[in-house]
């Protein structure tokens, strides 16, 4: 078995990905922290790249997992916590990441109309 690094069972791909999230959701805190400091170009790289680099990190490893090991047994076993707790980290990650990526698009970009776009930042 390939066993990862960090002292579980799980194999090696999840801790990465786990080391990966974690320096993630510090990247986001600093870019919090630069957009508190009026830092706002600074801020709005750190964003966009944490939204992208999340991006990649879901397509190339959640969403497989999640096809593999949990939507072949949705609806017959939602039930149990395993899949019931995967489904709904699925969803809200789903949301999250597409919530980003609306904002990176609507703050960054001339890409939406302008009725669509982000308009007060506060």
């Amino acid at each position: 078995m390939n066993e990862g690094f960090l002292g579980s069972l799980a194999p090696r791909s999840a801790d990465i990905v786990l080391l990966l999230e974690l320096t993630m959701g510090m990247a986001l805190l600093i870019g919090a922290w630069l957009a508190r400091k009026q830092r706002y170009h600074q801020h709005a790289w750190c964003q966009s790249t944490v939204v992208l680099l999340n991006l990649a990190v879901v397509v190339t490893m959640m969403v497989p997992s999640f096809r593999d090991q949990v939507l072949p047994r949705i609806p017959a076993k939602i039930g149990r916590s395993f899949y019931a707790l995967s489904t709904a980290h699925a969803v809200v990650g789903t949301l999250a990441e597409l919530l980003g990526l609306f904002i990176l698009v609507s703050a960054g970009t001339r890409l939406l109309p302008q009725q669509l776009r982000i308009k007060a930042y506060k």
